[in-house]
Parts: C-alpha cells; structure tokens; sequence
C-alpha cells in the first residue's frame, strides 16, 4: 500500500498555487509546509485530507520524464469539478473528462498537465 508520493516542481510557489487550487476541487488542502531550513534539503509542501497529506510538491529539477499521479474520487462529478478546477488554475488538457472503457467499464477520468508537464489525473471506477 502506497503511503505517500509527490512530484518535484521546476517552481516550487506556482505549482504549490496550482495544487491548492487544483486538489481543493476533490478535498485536498495544503496540510504541511516545511522549508529547506528545516527538512535539510529543499522547500515542500504536503497536500491531502486532514489529518495527513500523502501527496508532496518539492522544490527542484522536475522529474524527466515526467509522472503520472492519479487521485482516486467517489464520484463522477469530482472528476468533472477536478478537470475544471485545474485547467482554470493555469493547467493544460491531457485527457477532458470521460469514460476510458479500454481500462474497465466503469473508469471515468481527466488527465490535466501540471506546470511542469506532469500527468495528474482524477478517477472514479463506480458507475455513475
């Protein structure tokens, strides 16, 4: 089981913007931030839903290539509001909101690119 993962940005305070607005949209909030002064290495910030985050934005040399993060929703409608959501914070389409039968019947999903090229996608797998 996965516990946490997170991407690193070429710009640490756009991409922590992009995030906070982007996640806010399925329930994820900006719940830890530590600067480099105290994690030894770089600035990050640490996004989820209370009381943990599990996924981390870190200051630095993007990932080449870059990844792909997918968050798991309940709904349909959170992946809409998702797509939405981040495209209106600065993101670029990669996938506008649909089923992707090829994956299973029910795979409803949104692929948006991060300001660093990254695939974040939101998916829900329950029929709607």
């Amino acid at each position: 089981m996965i516990d946490h993962t997170g991407i690193i940005a070429s710009n640490f305070n756009k991409s922590k913007a992009f995030y906070s607005t982007a996640l806010a949209a399925i329930g994820y909030g900006l719940l830890a931030e530590f600067p480099a002064s105290i994690t030894g290495h770089v600035d990050v910030a640490g996004f989820g839903e209370p009381p943990k985050p599990d996924f981390w934005v870190s200051k630095g040399t993007p990932n080449n290539p870059p990844i792909h993060v997918a968050f798991r929703v309940a709904t349909r409608s959170l992946v809409d509001a998702f797509y939405k959501t981040a495209i209106a914070a600065g993101g670029r389409d990669n996938g506008a909101p649909g089923l992707r039968p090829h994956y299973h019947p029910n795979y409803y999903g949104a692929f948006v690119l991060d300001p660093d090229g990254h695939n974040i996608e939101a998916v829900c797998h329950s029929p709607e």
